[in-house]
């Protein structure tokens, strides 16, 4: 039988927890704590290959539900054959269990560098982390159950909201799905804690993070995204479709309320960003992205000694091909190192540029640029909101409502004041 609401009943958890948001993760910068969201606090931080499970960033849209494993199951409902009741166990138990390093960025990342503010959480650069995610393919389950592969799309569901909230839902094509997405039920080795989605998460490779829906409830497989009144609560319901419709799309300053699509003819972010085909990108695989993590910002060094500039890199679904390095702001550029992607295709990289100041005192901007092999490369600033973009265009990433995905690379570098020591 369908599950018409994803479990969210009081029998299936409590908010009693046994620390607080700040002691569980004393390493991240804490944005709010109800619903519990914090970021990696240092750019140091960030060169580690491997992000430790307690200082993985967090992002909650609800409070993070404390559910018991043995009373959770995931319904498998819609265009298969054979519906069903999956507990953890079987999820475990009668699967391939696969894992996949992942890099997975929140795609509020670098919100705070939008100009006038965009809404929401004030997102640094923290807000990424890589972790190995272990799990059964999704795939393996659906054809298991006898998925309709023309069914284009399958509606993922999480259980944390309240009973008179909106689900977090969102709609992934179904070739991605069976392609290489994961029900998650490790991280790192270990169980996921509550906040990363215990007791099952999905893992969508290569994708932002808002796609990798936490605390999955129900699979509902369907021959269009989530939308209409069957699912934006006007029958009564909870509204399935506020995160997969009206949030996580580009939303220029002089847009209301976006379109909602019941198909895309691309759910690639990059070609949305640079085509007519639709006025408000979805955000589905990640842009090519790189930032500085060494130097620190504001760090003072003498001139007459050789730099040491390293950062990491990513794009998502696609290689990096390779990443350049201007200690003026961008006005000149010279090759990184690339490092080889040591975990894997979908894990960031490391890069490294010694430089070898020339110049006299002063403030000096080291900003990084990506490339990957697809010729995708990330442009410098982030527009200004009159200017009404809908996607990337004259090396510019469109300033949006809600400050989403820039990948825009002056903001992600750091300032170096050089003095000499003599």
């Amino acid at each position: 039988m369908e599950r018409n609401h994803p479990m969210t009943g009081s029998e299936n958890f409590s908010r009693t927890e046994p620390q607080s948001f700040v002691e569980r993760y004393p390493g991240l910068q804490v944005l709010s704590s109800d619903p519990e969201n914090a970021e990696i606090a240092s750019r140091s931080d960030l060169q580690r290959l491997l992000t430790p499970k307690e200082d993985h960033y967090v992002r909650n849209h609800h409070p993070t539900p404390r559910l018991d494993e043995s009373d959770w199951t995931v319904s498998l409902t819609g265009m298969v054959t054979e519906t069903a009741e999956l507990s953890t166990d079987e999820l475990r138990e009668d699967y391939a269990t696969e894992s996949i390093p992942h890099t997975m960025q929140c795609s509020g990342n670098g919100r705070t560098f939008f100009e006038p503010d965009a809404g929401g959480h004030q997102w640094t650069t923290g807000a990424v982390a890589t972790a190995v995610w272990t799990g059964t393919p999704v795939g393996e389950v659906l054809e298991a159950h006898g998925v309709d592969t023309d069914a284009g799309w399958v509606a993922v569901m999480g259980g944390e909201a309240p009973e008179d909230g909106d689900v977090f839902c969102r709609s992934i094509p179904m070739a991605k799905m069976l392609d290489d997405c994961l029900l998650a039920y490790e991280m790192n080795g270990a169980p996921l804690s509550d906040d990363h989605g215990f007791p099952v998460r999905l893992l969508v490779p290569g994708w932002f993070g808002n796609n990798c829906v936490k605390w999955v409830s129900r699979i509902h497989t369907m021959d269009s995204m989530i939308a209409g009144e069957e699912w934006n609560g006007e029958n009564g319901g909870p509204d399935y479709t506020r995160w997969q419709q009206f949030r996580y799309r580009i939303i220029p300053e002089q847009d209301d309320v976006p379109t909602a699509h019941t198909s895309l003819e691309t759910t690639e972010t990059h070609e949305q960003l640079t085509s007519e085909a639709i006025d408000n990108a979805y955000l589905y695989d990640q842009l090519v992205t790189s930032l500085i993590t060494a130097p620190a910002e504001n760090a003072v060094r003498d001139p007459a000694e050789p730099i040491e500039i390293t950062g990491m890199t990513w794009a998502g679904d696609d290689p990096v091909e390779c990443v350049e390095v201007s200690t003026d702001g961008g006005e000149t550029w010279a090759d990184a190192d690339l490092f080889e992607p040591a975990l894997g295709r979908y894990a960031w990289r490391r890069f490294r540029y010694l430089w070898y100041p020339s110049s006299e005192s002063g403030d000096h901007l080291i900003v990084s640029r990506a490339t990957s092999e697809r010729g995708r490369r990330q442009p410098a600033t982030i527009s200004a909101p009159e200017a009404g973009l809908r996607g990337i265009e004259d090396d510019e990433f469109p300033w949006n409502k809600r400050g989403y995905a820039s990948n825009a690379y002056q903001p992600y570098g750091v300032t170096v004041h050089l003095e000499n020591e003599s």
